[in-house]
């Protein structure tokens, strides 16, 4: 029975290792637009080739192309089963595009799943992260800590916190992300699609409530 999902959740929530998760146990693609995007383009697909002419231009891709790229990708023979859409829709506009594109090949949405995490909780999250320079393993100030402070475990490389898990960078995004997803939100409530669960304990207690929602157990 095919199963097609959207994850909503800010960053740190969590969303790519549950999306992969999925993936393996529903034998359904994650599409992440990030993604698709830089295959359309290097595919040369009729979308990519216009997202490249905007990307080219410093331009942002505009909604109707984003939404084109997600098209060709459903179109694909692995979504015949389903997908898991992560980072799209972003707007209440994209949402209705997607409905719409749906409709159209005869498909629904089967659930929206929103983990939430409390703010400070995310910042501790994401600002405690550190990345080996040399070998690009990743550690976590306290919950995954070098053995020697400030050096990578694996290969003696020095660590260092990216710019986008900077706290200031971190709640620029976070606030970014209440302001576009508040209204999606609400319209998935609207639309009896919304899944709220808490984004909080293990990896694994988090995707079994997911499946709990997904398999109405």
């Amino acid at each position: 029975m095919p199963m097609n999902l959207i994850l909503l959740g800010p960053p740190g929530a969590g969303k790519g290792t549950q999306a992969k998760k999925l993936v393996k146990r529903y034998s359904i693609p994650q599409i992440s637009t990030g993604d698709i995007l830089r295959s359309a383009v290097k595919d040369q697909s009729p979308m990519g080739i216009k997202a490249k002419g905007f990307m080219d231009s410093g331009a942002l891709v505009p909604d109707e192309v984003v939404v084109g790229i997600v098209d060709e990708r459903l179109d694909k023979s692995d979504c015949v089963n389903g997908f898991v859409l992560d980072g799209f829709p972003r707007t209440v506009a994209q949402a209705n595009a997607l409905k719409a594109m749906l409709a159209a090949k005869g498909r629904t949405l089967d659930h929206v799943v929103s983990i939430s995490v409390d703010k400070d909780e995310l910042l501790e999250r994401i600002t405690g992260r550190r990345t080996c320079k040399a070998c690009g393993k990743g550690y976590h100030v306290l919950f995954d800590p070098p053995r020697l402070a400030d050096k990578c475990g694996e290969c003696g490389g020095e660590l260092f916190q990216r710019d986008d898990d900077r706290e200031d960078t971190m709640v620029k995004r976070l606030d970014v992300y209440d302001e576009q997803t508040a209204p999606l939100i609400a319209y998935y409530e609207s639309e009896s699609l919304l899944r709220s669960l808490p984004g909080t304990g293990s990896i694994d207690d988090i995707f079994q409530r997911i499946v709990s929602i997904v398999e109405g157990k």
